[in-house]
Protein backbone atom coordinates (compact mmCIF):
# COMPACT_ATOMS: atom_id res chain seq x y z
CA UNK A 1 0.00 0.00 0.00
CA UNK A 2 2.74 2.32 0.75
CA UNK A 3 4.16 1.53 -2.68
CA UNK A 4 1.08 2.95 -4.45
CA UNK A 5 1.24 6.06 -2.60
CA UNK A 6 4.60 6.56 -3.21
CA UNK A 7 4.04 6.06 -6.98
CA UNK A 8 0.63 8.23 -7.04
CA UNK A 9 2.66 10.76 -5.09
CA UNK A 10 5.78 10.60 -7.86
CA UNK A 11 3.39 10.80 -10.61
CA UNK A 12 1.68 13.68 -9.56
CA UNK A 13 4.77 15.90 -8.63
CA UNK A 14 6.52 14.89 -12.02
CA UNK A 15 3.61 15.75 -14.10
CA UNK A 16 3.04 19.07 -12.10
CA UNK A 17 6.52 20.25 -12.82
CA UNK A 18 7.12 19.44 -16.21
CA UNK A 19 3.84 20.34 -17.03
CA UNK A 20 4.91 24.16 -17.68
CA UNK A 21 7.56 22.93 -19.83
CA UNK A 22 5.41 20.99 -22.03
CA UNK A 23 3.14 23.93 -22.67
CA UNK A 24 6.31 26.04 -23.75
CA UNK A 25 7.39 23.06 -25.99
CA UNK A 26 3.87 23.33 -27.67
CA UNK A 27 4.32 26.95 -28.00
CA UNK A 28 7.71 26.75 -29.46
CA UNK A 29 6.31 24.04 -32.07
CA UNK A 30 2.57 26.06 -32.55
CA UNK A 31 0.68 22.51 -30.80
CA UNK A 32 -1.81 25.19 -29.64
CA UNK A 33 -5.65 24.64 -29.95
CA UNK A 34 -7.66 27.29 -31.72
CA UNK A 35 -11.16 27.61 -30.69
CA UNK A 36 -13.40 26.31 -33.11
CA UNK A 37 -17.37 26.53 -33.30
CA UNK A 38 -17.96 23.09 -31.65
CA UNK A 39 -15.01 23.90 -28.66
CA UNK A 40 -15.68 25.13 -25.16
CA UNK A 41 -12.83 27.36 -24.96
CA UNK A 42 -12.53 30.46 -26.16
CA UNK A 43 -8.62 31.18 -25.90
CA UNK A 44 -5.88 30.20 -27.98
CA UNK A 45 -4.56 27.20 -25.42
CA UNK A 46 -1.15 25.21 -25.54
CA UNK A 47 -1.53 21.39 -26.00
CA UNK A 48 1.08 18.51 -25.40
CA UNK A 49 -0.03 18.39 -21.45
CA UNK A 50 -0.19 14.89 -21.85
CA UNK A 51 3.61 14.58 -22.58
CA UNK A 52 3.69 15.42 -19.37
CA UNK A 53 1.10 12.64 -18.00
CA UNK A 54 3.74 10.26 -19.65
CA UNK A 55 6.52 11.72 -18.09
CA UNK A 56 5.02 11.64 -14.46
CA UNK A 57 3.88 8.22 -15.24
CA UNK A 58 7.06 6.73 -16.40
CA UNK A 59 9.03 8.29 -13.79
CA UNK A 60 6.98 6.41 -11.21
CA UNK A 61 6.60 3.55 -12.67
CA UNK A 62 10.91 3.07 -13.27
CA UNK A 63 11.14 4.09 -9.71
CA UNK A 64 8.89 1.17 -8.64
CA UNK A 65 10.11 -1.62 -10.68
CA UNK A 66 13.75 -0.77 -9.50
CA UNK A 67 12.09 -1.36 -5.82
CA UNK A 68 12.60 -5.13 -4.92
CA UNK A 69 9.25 -5.73 -4.04
CA UNK A 70 8.48 -5.04 -7.48
CA UNK A 71 11.26 -7.15 -9.11
CA UNK A 72 10.61 -10.36 -6.97
CA UNK A 73 7.14 -10.79 -7.12
CA UNK A 74 7.80 -13.72 -9.07
CA UNK A 75 5.45 -12.98 -12.06
CA UNK A 76 7.80 -12.50 -14.97
CA UNK A 77 4.68 -12.75 -17.05
CA UNK A 78 3.66 -9.68 -15.72
CA UNK A 79 6.90 -7.50 -15.74
CA UNK A 80 6.81 -8.59 -19.71
CA UNK A 81 3.03 -7.15 -20.11
CA UNK A 82 4.19 -4.09 -17.98
CA UNK A 83 7.30 -3.43 -20.61
CA UNK A 84 4.88 -4.09 -23.41
CA UNK A 85 1.83 -1.72 -21.91
CA UNK A 86 4.63 1.01 -21.39
CA UNK A 87 5.96 -0.11 -25.10
CA UNK A 88 2.60 0.38 -26.69
CA UNK A 89 2.03 3.33 -24.88
CA UNK A 90 4.91 5.54 -25.73
CA UNK A 91 4.37 4.75 -29.15
CA UNK A 92 0.33 5.98 -29.08
CA UNK A 93 1.72 8.76 -27.06
CA UNK A 94 4.72 9.84 -30.18
CA UNK A 95 1.38 9.20 -33.08
CA UNK A 96 -0.80 11.73 -30.50
CA UNK A 97 2.09 14.54 -30.51
CA UNK A 98 2.64 14.20 -34.18
CA UNK A 99 -1.48 14.76 -34.31
CA UNK A 100 -1.61 17.19 -32.21
CA UNK A 101 0.62 18.87 -34.62
CA UNK A 102 -0.33 17.82 -37.72
CA UNK A 103 -3.42 16.37 -37.73
CA UNK A 104 -3.35 13.24 -39.23
CA UNK A 105 -5.93 11.68 -41.15
CA UNK A 106 -8.18 9.17 -39.22
CA UNK A 107 -6.78 6.27 -41.16
CA UNK A 108 -3.19 6.96 -39.46
CA UNK A 109 -4.82 6.74 -36.31
CA UNK A 110 -6.46 3.57 -36.81
CA UNK A 111 -3.74 2.44 -37.93
CA UNK A 112 -1.69 3.73 -35.15
CA UNK A 113 -4.37 2.23 -32.39
CA UNK A 114 -3.93 -1.55 -34.03
CA UNK A 115 -0.46 -1.02 -33.90
CA UNK A 116 -0.36 -0.29 -30.64
CA UNK A 117 -2.73 -3.08 -29.68
CA UNK A 118 -0.45 -5.62 -31.53
CA UNK A 119 2.43 -4.74 -29.09
CA UNK A 120 0.28 -5.34 -26.48
CA UNK A 121 -0.91 -8.52 -27.56
CA UNK A 122 2.52 -10.09 -28.61
CA UNK A 123 3.38 -9.13 -24.88
CA UNK A 124 0.72 -10.99 -23.58
CA UNK A 125 -1.57 -8.50 -22.89
CA UNK A 126 -4.57 -10.66 -23.93
CA UNK A 127 -8.35 -10.85 -23.96
CA UNK A 128 -8.00 -14.98 -23.95
CA UNK A 129 -11.79 -15.62 -22.55
CA UNK A 130 -14.47 -14.45 -20.53
CA UNK A 131 -16.69 -15.45 -17.43
CA UNK A 132 -19.46 -17.49 -18.48
CA UNK A 133 -22.71 -14.91 -18.90
CA UNK A 134 -24.48 -17.46 -16.94
CA UNK A 135 -22.13 -17.17 -14.13
CA UNK A 136 -23.76 -14.53 -12.62
CA UNK A 137 -27.17 -16.54 -11.98
CA UNK A 138 -25.08 -19.89 -11.05
CA UNK A 139 -23.36 -16.92 -7.91
CA UNK A 140 -27.24 -16.32 -7.37
CA UNK A 141 -27.98 -20.03 -7.23
CA UNK A 142 -30.40 -19.59 -10.27
CA UNK A 143 -29.02 -22.39 -12.88
CA UNK A 144 -29.39 -25.65 -12.24
CA UNK A 145 -26.57 -27.57 -10.37
CA UNK A 146 -23.93 -28.69 -12.43
CA UNK A 147 -24.29 -26.62 -15.82
CA UNK A 148 -22.52 -23.75 -14.93
CA UNK A 149 -20.50 -22.50 -11.71
CA UNK A 150 -19.70 -19.05 -10.73
CA UNK A 151 -16.35 -19.48 -12.10
CA UNK A 152 -17.51 -21.35 -15.36
CA UNK A 153 -15.05 -19.69 -18.00
CA UNK A 154 -15.12 -19.52 -22.08
CA UNK A 155 -12.06 -19.77 -23.98
CA UNK A 156 -11.53 -17.62 -26.84
CA UNK A 157 -9.60 -18.68 -29.79
CA UNK A 158 -6.46 -16.99 -31.25
CA UNK A 159 -8.27 -15.41 -34.05
CA UNK A 160 -11.45 -14.30 -31.43
CA UNK A 161 -8.59 -13.17 -28.96
CA UNK A 162 -7.14 -10.76 -31.55
CA UNK A 163 -9.94 -9.40 -32.48
CA UNK A 164 -11.57 -8.97 -29.17
CA UNK A 165 -8.23 -7.08 -27.55
CA UNK A 166 -7.98 -4.97 -30.24
CA UNK A 167 -11.50 -3.83 -30.57
CA UNK A 168 -11.04 -2.97 -26.70
CA UNK A 169 -8.12 -1.34 -27.12
CA UNK A 170 -9.08 0.69 -29.71
CA UNK A 171 -12.65 1.26 -27.96
CA UNK A 172 -11.59 2.69 -24.61
CA UNK A 173 -8.56 4.63 -26.50
CA UNK A 174 -11.05 6.66 -28.78
CA UNK A 175 -13.71 6.83 -25.66
CA UNK A 176 -11.17 8.57 -23.40
CA UNK A 177 -10.24 11.07 -26.50
CA UNK A 178 -13.65 12.05 -27.00
CA UNK A 179 -14.65 12.65 -23.18
CA UNK A 180 -11.35 15.26 -23.45
CA UNK A 181 -13.39 18.20 -24.20
CA UNK A 182 -13.92 20.17 -20.85
CA UNK A 183 -11.42 21.45 -18.84
CA UNK A 184 -10.63 18.76 -16.25
CA UNK A 185 -12.97 16.11 -17.39
CA UNK A 186 -10.70 13.68 -18.67
CA UNK A 187 -8.12 13.91 -16.45
CA UNK A 188 -10.43 13.37 -13.75
CA UNK A 189 -12.43 10.52 -14.82
CA UNK A 190 -9.27 8.57 -15.66
CA UNK A 191 -7.59 9.57 -12.51
CA UNK A 192 -10.71 7.57 -10.64
CA UNK A 193 -10.70 5.09 -13.36
CA UNK A 194 -7.09 4.02 -12.55
CA UNK A 195 -7.37 4.24 -8.85
CA UNK A 196 -9.93 1.52 -8.95
CA UNK A 197 -8.25 -0.53 -11.26
CA UNK A 198 -5.44 -0.07 -8.28
CA UNK A 199 -8.42 -1.34 -5.41
CA UNK A 200 -8.75 -3.96 -8.07
CA UNK A 201 -5.27 -5.05 -8.32
CA UNK A 202 -5.16 -5.08 -4.73
CA UNK A 203 -8.31 -6.89 -3.66
CA UNK A 204 -7.31 -10.02 -5.41
CA UNK A 205 -4.13 -10.64 -6.64
CA UNK A 206 -5.56 -12.51 -9.98
CA UNK A 207 -6.24 -8.96 -10.77
CA UNK A 208 -2.71 -8.30 -11.47
CA UNK A 209 -1.43 -8.39 -8.12
CA UNK A 210 1.53 -5.48 -7.28
CA UNK A 211 2.75 -4.36 -11.06
CA UNK A 212 -0.62 -3.44 -11.97
CA UNK A 213 -1.82 -1.79 -9.33
CA UNK A 214 1.35 0.30 -9.06
CA UNK A 215 0.87 1.67 -12.85
CA UNK A 216 -2.61 2.72 -12.35
CA UNK A 217 -1.50 4.27 -8.78
CA UNK A 218 1.07 6.45 -11.63
CA UNK A 219 -1.33 6.81 -13.56
CA UNK A 220 -4.54 8.19 -11.14
CA UNK A 221 -1.53 10.49 -9.57
CA UNK A 222 0.01 11.75 -12.91
CA UNK A 223 -3.79 12.91 -13.69
CA UNK A 224 -4.31 14.62 -10.48
CA UNK A 225 -1.29 16.39 -10.78
CA UNK A 226 -1.98 17.68 -14.42
CA UNK A 227 -5.47 19.03 -12.87
CA UNK A 228 -3.13 21.82 -11.60
CA UNK A 229 -2.85 23.23 -14.36
CA UNK A 230 -6.04 21.52 -16.89
CA UNK A 231 -9.10 21.96 -14.09
CA UNK A 232 -11.19 25.19 -15.70
CA UNK A 233 -9.66 27.44 -16.40
CA UNK A 234 -7.55 25.08 -18.23
CA UNK A 235 -4.03 26.60 -18.86
CA UNK A 236 -3.05 23.76 -21.22
CA UNK A 237 -4.76 20.64 -22.66
CA UNK A 238 -3.52 17.03 -22.28
CA UNK A 239 -5.39 16.76 -26.24
CA UNK A 240 -4.32 13.55 -28.32
CA UNK A 241 -1.13 12.99 -26.93
CA UNK A 242 -2.42 12.78 -23.33
CA UNK A 243 -6.33 11.14 -23.65
CA UNK A 244 -4.31 8.44 -25.89
CA UNK A 245 -2.13 7.43 -23.85
CA UNK A 246 -4.32 7.38 -21.08
CA UNK A 247 -6.80 5.41 -22.77
CA UNK A 248 -4.58 2.78 -23.94
CA UNK A 249 -2.98 1.77 -20.43
CA UNK A 250 -5.96 2.08 -19.00
CA UNK A 251 -7.46 -0.47 -21.37
CA UNK A 252 -3.92 -3.11 -20.77
CA UNK A 253 -4.67 -2.30 -17.23
CA UNK A 254 -7.94 -3.42 -17.02
CA UNK A 255 -6.71 -6.95 -19.84
CA UNK A 256 -4.11 -7.26 -17.03
CA UNK A 257 -6.32 -7.26 -14.22
CA UNK A 258 -10.38 -7.31 -14.24
CA UNK A 259 -10.86 -9.30 -17.18
CA UNK A 260 -8.50 -12.18 -15.56
CA UNK A 261 -10.05 -12.38 -12.81
CA UNK A 262 -12.23 -15.93 -12.98
CA UNK A 263 -15.38 -14.77 -10.96
CA UNK A 264 -18.60 -14.55 -11.85
CA UNK A 265 -18.69 -10.31 -12.49
CA UNK A 266 -15.21 -9.79 -13.78
CA UNK A 267 -16.78 -9.34 -17.05
CA UNK A 268 -18.68 -6.44 -15.97
CA UNK A 269 -16.34 -4.88 -13.91
CA UNK A 270 -13.85 -3.30 -16.98
CA UNK A 271 -17.50 -2.02 -18.38
CA UNK A 272 -18.60 -0.48 -15.28
CA UNK A 273 -15.11 1.46 -14.33
CA UNK A 274 -15.20 2.81 -17.96
CA UNK A 275 -18.71 3.33 -18.13
CA UNK A 276 -19.07 7.15 -18.92
CA UNK A 277 -16.82 7.20 -21.51
CA UNK A 278 -17.79 4.15 -24.05
CA UNK A 279 -21.56 4.77 -22.84
CA UNK A 280 -21.44 8.18 -24.61
CA UNK A 281 -18.70 7.55 -27.20
CA UNK A 282 -21.22 4.53 -27.88
CA UNK A 283 -24.59 6.73 -28.10
CA UNK A 284 -22.94 9.79 -29.95
CA UNK A 285 -21.73 7.62 -32.88
CA UNK A 286 -25.64 5.76 -32.86
CA UNK A 287 -26.87 9.48 -33.18
CA UNK A 288 -24.28 10.21 -35.97
CA UNK A 289 -25.33 7.01 -37.79
CA UNK A 290 -29.32 7.25 -37.91
CA UNK A 291 -28.51 10.83 -39.18
CA UNK A 292 -26.33 10.18 -41.73
CA UNK A 293 -23.86 12.14 -40.47
CA UNK A 294 -20.07 11.14 -40.98
CA UNK A 295 -19.29 8.69 -37.30
CA UNK A 296 -15.69 10.05 -36.84
CA UNK A 297 -16.00 13.88 -37.50
CA UNK A 298 -16.06 15.25 -33.97
CA UNK A 299 -19.12 17.33 -32.98
CA UNK A 300 -21.16 19.00 -29.75
CA UNK A 301 -23.15 15.59 -29.14
CA UNK A 302 -21.60 14.36 -26.14
CA UNK A 303 -22.86 14.10 -22.65
CA UNK A 304 -20.65 17.42 -21.54
CA UNK A 305 -21.90 19.14 -24.16
CA UNK A 306 -25.80 18.55 -23.58
CA UNK A 307 -24.79 19.67 -19.86
CA UNK A 308 -23.40 22.71 -20.81
CA UNK A 309 -26.42 22.97 -23.63
CA UNK A 310 -28.90 22.55 -20.24
CA UNK A 311 -27.19 25.38 -18.34
CA UNK A 312 -24.29 23.89 -16.47
CA UNK A 313 -20.76 25.84 -16.32
CA UNK A 314 -18.26 24.08 -16.79
CA UNK A 315 -17.16 23.01 -13.43
CA UNK A 316 -20.69 21.99 -12.87
CA UNK A 317 -21.38 19.82 -15.71
CA UNK A 318 -17.49 18.10 -15.23
CA UNK A 319 -18.25 17.95 -11.11
CA UNK A 320 -21.52 15.51 -12.44
CA UNK A 321 -19.72 13.63 -14.51
CA UNK A 322 -16.97 12.79 -11.64
CA UNK A 323 -20.04 11.82 -9.28
CA UNK A 324 -21.40 9.43 -12.38
CA UNK A 325 -18.18 8.06 -12.51
CA UNK A 326 -17.39 7.29 -8.66
CA UNK A 327 -20.70 5.71 -8.51
CA UNK A 328 -19.84 3.26 -10.73
CA UNK A 329 -16.87 2.62 -10.20
CA UNK A 330 -17.75 2.31 -6.27
CA UNK A 331 -20.70 -0.74 -7.81
CA UNK A 332 -17.47 -2.29 -9.94
CA UNK A 333 -15.49 -2.60 -6.83
CA UNK A 334 -18.77 -3.84 -4.24
CA UNK A 335 -19.49 -6.39 -6.94
CA UNK A 336 -16.10 -7.35 -7.32
CA UNK A 337 -15.41 -7.85 -4.20
CA UNK A 338 -18.63 -9.57 -3.35
CA UNK A 339 -17.61 -11.97 -6.71
CA UNK A 340 -14.28 -13.12 -4.97
CA UNK A 341 -16.20 -14.84 -2.27
CA UNK A 342 -15.28 -18.70 -2.36
CA UNK A 343 -18.39 -20.23 -4.80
Amino acid sequence: MIALVVASIVAAFVTSATTPWAMALAAKYGAIAIPRDRDVHSAPTPRWGGIAIYAGTLTAVALAISIRHVRSEGANGWNLQIMGLLAAGTFIAIIGILDDLRDLRPLWQIGALLGAGLILYSAGVRIEGVTHPGSVLAALGLTAPGTVTPRTWLPFSPLVSVVVTLGWVGLVTKTVDAIDGLDGLAAGVCAISAATLAILAVISPQSGGPSIAIVAAAIAGACIGFLRYNFHPAKVFMSTVGAQFLGLTLAGLSIMGAFKAAAAVSVLIPFLVLAVPIVDYGIVLVRRFLQGAPLMRADRRHLHHRLLDRGLSQRQAVCVIYAVTLALCAAAVLLFAAGQSPA
